[in-house]
């Protein structure tokens, strides 16, 4: 049996664009800023998704002690 995974060969467009940066020699403070910027980018990304979800599902604080006290584990497989 072959369980070998297929490994994509196309780039993101994301990808591409950041191999063009790769011509250029940046400072290493140049680099810690780009990588900040784009942690930063997609924290905002993450934290506007999850507002949807709050506004959308109707969650709260509330909601949230619930699921504290949920047993979601099922029983393992014998």
């Amino acid at each position: 049996m072959d369980t070998a995974q297929t490994i994509p060969t196309r780039l993101s467009n994301l990808q591409m664009e950041l191999l063009k940066l790769y011509s250029y020699n940046v400072s290493e403070n140049e680099l810690k800023e780009i990588q900040k910027l784009l942690a930063n980018y997609f924290s905002k990304k993450i934290d506007t998704e999850m507002d949807l979800l709050w506004e959308d599902n109707n969650w709260s604080d509330e909601t949230i002690e619930s699921w504290k006290s949920e047993h979601l584990r099922g029983k393992p497989a014998l």
